[in-house]
């Protein structure tokens, strides 16, 4: 086995920026991707949920395609203050529920880089405040998880990755 010529691709560098952009790609409008409109609001405001390791990750890729990163989550100030220096703008939070109380009208979608264990309920919670989800694998540990998240979307009409 070859290998690779660029030293900064590698696999995980890859699925990190097409996630991303898979995930982007579904929730914006066309007329964003064909670069029709230029106003503010042609930008996602997008929050972060747990942001320390691989959501921070998430969020730099969504911040590299120009979208306002407008508030981060993270349960842990220490681990997650690298990042939540790098979006001074961005309001801090501890509890995502605090967050999307306190900013849901601001925020477009979510990225959900959190333990395996709460993907679920975050992304259900979220969903029902009609906001578009962007969610590390797995997205549920049970099948009728994957159903009750199914139900939501369609009932909320966002979408989801």
């Amino acid at each position: 086995m070859q290998k690779s010529s660029s030293p900064n691709l590698n696999r995980r560098r890859f699925l990190q920026t097409t996630g991303a952009g898979v995930a982007l790609f579904n929730i914006l409008p066309g007329s964003v991707l064909r670069g029709a409109e230029t106003s503010p609001n042609a930008k996602l405001n997008i929050a972060g949920i747990g942001i320390g390791s691989r959501g921070g990750a998430i969020i730099g890729e969504v911040a590299s395609l120009g979208h306002n990163i407008v508030a981060l989550c993270d349960v842990d100030e220490n681990y997650a203050a690298k990042e939540f220096a790098k979006y001074p703008n961005a309001k801090r939070f501890v509890d995502y529920r605090d967050m999307l109380d306190k900013m849901g009208k601001e925020i477009d979608g979510v990225m959900i880089g959190t333990p395996d264990h709460t993907h679920t309920v975050i992304a259900l919670e979220a969903m029902r405040r009609g906001k578009h989800v962007y969610c590390e694998k797995p997205l549920a540990h049970k099948v009728e998880e994957i159903r009750k998240l199914m139900s939501v979307a369609r009932e909320t009409k966002v979408v989801t990755q």
